[in-house]
């Protein structure tokens, strides 16, 4: 990887020894050097090249000296490191050099040698330190991809053991479609429905989260959120009837000059189910979730919902009728289902 280098320092005779005592490595592309001649060239110089690596600076300059140019180059780019080179290499401006946050500092007559290895050295640390912030960019942006409930179970110290491993939990499943928006794609140019799609799921996201649930996915324009812990019914209840009312108060304007208002078929149903990761450790594609029979009849409940209904099933209303208003519907034959399914819908 090429280290960009800028030399400061108002020697003219210093730019043509660097380049001869450094040709080999030039001529390879291990080192690129810029050069200016006073601290306000090199801060000039930083916004031509921002990918600058490290800075060879001089103290003693005219317009602006090296101890004055490093109390600028935190503000400028707090990643580059600089390295003063100077005659002055007395306990004094070395103190003052440091403490105004040089990385190093090397005495003239310069050993050319021994800078190389300062160089190398200080290239090094500024690798790593890029390294480390683009890290925490990516981790930044992952934590938008990835439920808060598998970050702290990626953070147990035995999940490199337990991978692929499972669990059995008793938790409750919604499923919430957004009814007869695919319809939409016939009228809205693509990037209006997805901008209308995300402002929806972002309303019932936050309506998931203040109930404590998780969303597992998004699947195109439908939601699949898991409740877990004391209450995990009632407060998955709790979460479909506020997601109901807050996505229904949308009214969006057509191009052809209609209103559209937005309804939402739930399905919910509570039980035990595994969880754990799903997918292919080999790829190292895994998806965090829960499966079995319980989840699948949560979704079977949605997709007999109409619109603006919340479905259950007459065992899950069984532990609900104190705490919820329902009423009953009708048999239902749900997919994979031997027999009928009497299921109520949840009304306040």
């Amino acid at each position: 990887m090429k280290t960009k280098i800028l030399v400061v320092d108002d020697e003219a005779d210093l730019e043509l020894l660097i380049k001869q005592k450094f040709r080999r490595k030039i001529r390879e592309s291990v080192y690129e050097f810029v050069f200016a001649s006073n601290g306000q060239e090199a801060l000039n110089s930083l916004q031509q090249h921002p990918d600058l690596d490290i800075i060879l600076s001089d103290i003693n300059m005219p317009v602006m000296d090296g101890l004055t140019l490093l109390t600028k180059l935190q503000e400028a780019n707090p990643v580059l490191k600089t390295v003063m080179v100077s005659a002055y290499g007395d306990m004094q401006n070395i103190r003052a050099a440091m403490n105004r946050g040089a990385f190093d500092f090397v005495t003239k007559p310069v050993d050319f040698q021994d800078l190389e290895v300062t160089m190398d050295k200080t290239a090094l640390h500024v690798q790593q330190l890029r390294g480390t912030l683009r890290a925490i960019q990516e981790n930044n942006i992952l934590r938008m991809y990835v439920d808060e409930t598998v970050l702290k179970f990626v953070e147990r110290p035995e999940f490199q053991n337990t991978l692929m491993a499972s669990e059995t939990v008793d938790a409750t499943v919604v499923f919430i479609d957004i009814c007869g928006f695919t319809s939409l794609s016939e009228v809205l140019p693509p990037t209006d429905i997805v901008a209308m799609l995300n402002r929806y799921f972002d309303q019932m996201v936050q309506e998931v989260i203040a109930q404590g649930g998780h969303v597992d996915k998004f699947m195109g324009d439908a939601v699949m959120a898991v409740f877990r812990g004391e209450y995990h019914l009632d407060r998955a209840m709790d979460a479909a009837l506020a997601v109901r009312q807050v996505v229904q108060a949308n009214e969006d304007l057509l191009p052809d000059g209609r209103p559209y208002r937005p309804e939402v078929s739930i399905g919910i149903n509570t039980g035990e189910m595994v969880s754990g990761n799903i997918g292919s450790a080999s790829l190292k594609r895994l998806d965090y979730t829960v499966i079995g029979d319980n989840v699948n009849v949560s979704q079977r409940l949605q997709s007999v919902a109409q619109p603006g209904q919340i479905i259950i099933t007459e065992a899950t209303y069984e532990r609900v009728k104190e705490s919820f208003q329902c009423r009953p519907l009708h048999e239902v034959t749900l997919k994979n289902k031997a027999q009928p399914v009497m299921i109520y819908e949840v009304v306040a």
